[in-house]
């Protein structure tokens, strides 16, 4: 296999810039060239801008190198993997890669970047080793959080080095690989703009708003909640009709062609500067008006803005929405309201598209599902929704007389022995990688060992119990707490290992805060103090089990997600983990062991009158006080919530997979539990006296309210030791109560509650 060590990107615009960013995201040696080194500088200056962030962290930053192609392009030599993403014109490209040619070391692999350039015409005329290891590349934009990548060989690239930077690219940066054949914009740009074009077409007929077509087409069906026309205003719709009109320029039929083709006005607000939200206004303008943002709403009868409306569709009313989204998806499509005939014309020729385009873009129909998947957001692709529909009842109610061929061939040689409908996905085998997925594909063997409505218990095999939460965004309640402490007696009676983790898209978002709110409102302190004491006890429990616990967060991992976090004796994290103690910010502290853990981390090995160990203590302080949340897993190794020894895990379907490993690896090395005493050191009235000082400070400076600042004092006790007037030591346990009465107390603030119940209401943080 070969190895690839360092990565060369040509080009520094938007996306070479940001390819370059994740690479060094890998931690992989890069080199970013563009026409002069001051351009490629100048790339690198505003990818380092952008939001969201391209790079994890200022460390990734400093792996990347820059210089311009007149003076550097011979440094070519030293790299591994070259990837050119200069403008999308092929003359261009292949005045480029000719230079390139040239310097190269034979055996050094080359790909080009695009979006729809046809590969063979990019590398003909090259040399023979340079085609036996060049390829197409195509990675969605922003590279670091979209999975997709699409790879694109063609006849002459080796087999070999397709399999080795597929193996690259998933394990190493995170991708979710396709292969795709070297057709016009290959797979999911081909089926996914063809899907947006149909839809914007729909809209030009006035009979839907903008804001009813991003209700139809939004989390309704499965899709993300920008749907359509925010979605289009995100990508640019200059990019989209650019787009579009390659594709049809490449394609044969006339009828393919004009299914691509902009609608009017789409071109008409592209000529108008309206290309969405890079130049302030596509389908939505956002606004400043008497001191608050305002979103105004684009109207294709007045060519104008106007104020947004409320979208009011009785079947999108009628839908539950914790119904699956194959479920919510057929239900709407087979519809006979305008809604039904809106999706059967949009999302119905799509449907039809994809299966008449199949054969000859993709190698399975497995890949066109995860291209969508991975690349536009879709819950379900294209064939998950052929299946979810039911394929005869997709033909009848569009019409149609004559279906694809490839749906002809299945109707008419597949049948089934029990009288189930025909499906896509059952009668063509399709691949799964066992790494991938391990914690679904064990549910789905039902290995699930106990449950209740917060969490259960999976097995997934190698000795490894899973503790999943399944709650409304995971968050933390009686059941869930349940569950912790069951899971590490069941771990401990039949089991290797504990891993905490789950396949949603978050971790955790913390404690259940419907709960701590109307037992307060209602003076209910035994059951909160009940509540803390409980997830106390379960998270000590986590630390000083006798198998040892690995967790594996990904996504959101707040408040008492991060306290499971930091009480595991492990930490395998996904790249994307955005962890923090966010208390605060409802008015309250970490309660469930997380000032204690956290104080414990910063000031384990100091002594008080030796070295001054304040510095550390204000870090901790600072994190919990502004509830600073890493916004990746390397960035919660660089503030402290994860050890220097947590792994992370690039990909987060892998995630589970690589935590099993991490555990299992402890077993094999004679995994031995924690002491169970630990002798915390604390500052007294010293340390508690400096950092009163700073809230008084900040109070005095109008940068904190009286509430913040009785919230800051509250935290100063704790983290110097309560009343203890001098340094010393104390007890786990003596902090946890510290912990447990100082969120008592600030629940019975009302102000606190106020934060709690506009946090319930807004989802943003109350400053009072």
């Amino acid at each position: 296999m070969k190895q690839i060590r360092s990565v060369a990107i040509l080009g520094a615009g938007t996306m070479g810039s940001q390819i370059a960013a994740h690479m060094a995201n890998a931690g992989l040696p890069t080199l970013l060239l563009d026409i002069d080194k001051q351009t490629a500088l100048a790339g690198l200056q505003r990818a380092k801008r952008l939001k969201p962030a391209p790079f994890f962290s200022a460390d990734s930053e400093a792996l990347i190198s820059v210089g311009g192609f007149e003076s550097h392009l011979i440094h070519l030599q030293e790299y591994d993997w070259i990837v050119e993403a200069i403008v999308e014109q092929l003359d261009a490209k292949r005045q480029l890669l000719e230079r390139v040619d040239a310097v190269r070391t034979p055996g050094t692999i080359v790909s080009s970047n695009t979006s729809g350039l046809p590969i063979v015409d990019i590398t003909k005329d090259r040399s023979t080793d340079f085609r036996k290891y060049s390829l197409g590349t195509h990675f969605f934009n922003p590279p670091r959080y979209l999975s997709l990548l699409e790879i694109i060989p063609t006849r002459e690239t080796d087999p070999s080095v397709v399999d080795d930077l597929m193996h690259f690219c998933d394990h190493r940066l995170g991708k979710g690989v396709i292969i795709a054949k070297d057709t016009p914009n290959f797979i999911a740009n081909r089926i996914g703009v063809f899907s947006a074009i149909q839809t914007l077409k729909l809209l030009g007929q006035g009979d839907f708003t903008v804001e009813e077509v991003d209700a139809i087409t939004g989390p309704a069906i499965g899709r993300p909640k920008s749907a359509t026309c925010r979605t289009m205003d995100i990508a640019g719709l200059d990019i989209l009709v650019q787009v579009a009109n390659n594709i049809a320029q490449r394609l044969t039929t006339v009828d393919e062609r004009e299914a691509f083709v902009p609608p009017p006005f789409l071109n008409q607000m592209v000529e108008q500067g309206r290309i969405g939200a890079k130049a302030g206004e596509g389908f939505y303008k956002r606004i400043r008006q008497n001191n608050e943002n305002r979103i105004l709403t684009f109207d294709l009868a007045t060519m104008d803005y106007r104020e947004r409306q409320a979208v009011q569709l009785a079947s999108l009313e009628a839908i539950n929405p914790k119904d699956d989204s194959g479920h919510r998806t057929r239900q709407l499509f087979l519809g006979k309201d305008p809604v039904g005939k809106f999706l059967r014309a949009s999302l119905g020729q799509t449907l039809l598209y994809a299966a008449t385009v199949a054969p000859k873009i993709a190698h399975s129909i497995d890949d066109i599902d995860r291209a969508l998947r991975w690349g536009f957001g879709w819950e379900l692709g294209p064939f998950e929704l052929w299946d979810a529909i039911g394929i005869n009842d997709v033909l009848d109610v569009c019409g149609v007389a004559t279906p694809p061929e490839f749906v002809a061939d299945l109707l008419q040689n597949k049948t089934t022995s029990t009288g189930d409908p025909i499906r896509f996905r059952k009668h063509f085998q399709l691949e799964s990688d066992p790494e991938l997925q391990l914690l679904r594909s064990s549910k789905e063997r039902s290995k699930i060992v106990q449950s209740n409505k917060g969490a259960s218990l999976v097995d997934v095999g190698r000795g490894a119990l899973v503790l999943e939460f399944h709650s409304k965004m995971n968050t933390l309640n009686g059941d869930t707490v349940a569950m912790l402490i069951a899971s590490v007696s069941e771990a401990t009676a039949n089991f290797d290992a504990l891993i905490i983790a789950n396949d949603a898209k978050n971790f955790s978002a913390g404690a259940n805060l419907s709960f701590v709110l109307n037992a307060a409102r209602n003076g209910h302190w035994n059951q909160i103090d009940k509540m803390v004491q409980s997830f106390q006890e379960a998270v000590i429990g986590l630390r000083y089990a006798e198998v040892p616990v690995v967790a594996a967060p990904s996504g959101l991992t707040l408040g008492g997600g991060c306290e499971i976090a930091l009480h595991s004796v492990r930490v395998q994290a996904s790249a994307e983990t955005y962890m923090g103690q966010v208390e605060v910010g409802v008015g309250l502290i970490p309660a469930g062991g997380g000032t204690k853990e956290l104080l414990v981390r910063f000031t384990t090995g100091t002594r008080f009158g030796g070295s001054n160990p304040l510095r550390l203590i204000q870090h901790v302080f600072q994190l919990i006080g502004f509830g600073k949340v890493s916004t990746s897993a390397a960035d919660a190794k660089h503030l402290g919530f994860l050890r220097d020894v947590d792994g992370i895990t690039m990909r987060r379907e892998r995630l589970v997979h690589d935590a099993v490993t991490v555990a299992t690896n402890l077993v094999k090395n004679g995994y031995q539990r924690p002491q169970a005493k630990r002798d915390i050191p604390v500052g007294g009235n010293d340390i508690r006296a400096a950092l009163d000082l700073s809230v008084h400070l900040a109070l005095r400076a109008g940068q904190l309210s009286e509430h913040d600042a009785l919230i800051g004092r509250t935290l100063s006790r704790i983290l110097s030791g309560g009343d203890i007037p001098h340094a010393t030591t104390v007890t786990e346990r003596y902090l946890l109560d510290l912990e447990r009465e100082a969120f008592l107390s600030l629940c019975g603030q009302i102000r606190t509650q106020d934060r709690i119940a506009h946090m319930l209401t807004t989802g943003k943080t109350l400053r009072n």
